[in-house]
């Protein structure tokens, strides 16, 4: 089997799962003491690695091909267990309302998706369809966004004009284990009591 690309499928939606939703976001430092407790910190990572866990109480199994098991299993194998990544819509930190995503230089045409939740400000990899994009304010077409979430202008915005977007968008990620167990403890009825995932870029 060859290297993955990127995926473009979304993790599905179903009425079975359980709260609440683990979310953790983790950052990879090294901090070290002297013998006399002088503490000394560095950061290895600028942006956290968001890791998601998820259960089901219930699943339905109907015997068709498009209830509830065949869907959440049916997408964990067509992943291949960790091997893919796909696109997961968290309904708690999903949209950015007019983020201010840089300032104009008048020469710079490519300024990156961001999106700032309690004052700490991220880079947006994958973007639900196109963004609204202003410049001062103003709504602009004249831009592309790529699949990493970058914004590139056919123009410079002009010197020290604020550039702001609004749009949806999902984060990366890919589960953490090649396996997952599905329990059918009645008739017409399995669960899931751990899936876990984590970003990837």
């Amino acid at each position: 089997m060859g290297a993955n690309k990127m995926s473009e499928v979304v993790f599905p939606s179903l009425i079975g799962q359980e709260w609440p939703v683990n979310k953790k976001p983790a950052f990879n430092n090294i901090i070290q003491k002297s013998p006399t407790n002088k503490r000394k910190a560095l950061a290895l990572t600028s942006y956290p690695l968001w890791t998601f866990k998820v259960s089901y109480a219930f699943l339905s199994d109907n015997g068709t091909q498009h209830d509830d098991i065949h869907t959440l299993m049916g997408f964990f194998l067509q992943r291949q267990g960790n091997f893919d990544d796909f696109l997961f819509n968290d309904q708690t930190d999903n949209f950015a309302q007019s983020q201010l995503i840089g300032v104009g230089d008048g020469a710079a045409t490519h300024y990156q998706l961001a999106r700032s939740y309690g004052g700490f400000i991220e880079p947006v990899f994958a973007v639900k369809g196109t963004p609204i994009i202003t410049i001062e304010g103003v709504a602009t077409t004249a831009f592309t966004v790529t699949s990493k979430g970058m914004v590139v202008f056919t123009t410079p915005p002009p010197l020290y004009s604020k550039i702001r977007a609004t749009f949806g968008f999902y984060f990366r990620v890919a589960f953490t284990q090649p396996e997952s167990e599905f329990n059918n403890f009645m008739q017409g009825l399995w669960e899931n009591k751990s899936l876990e995932f984590e970003t990837v870029k």
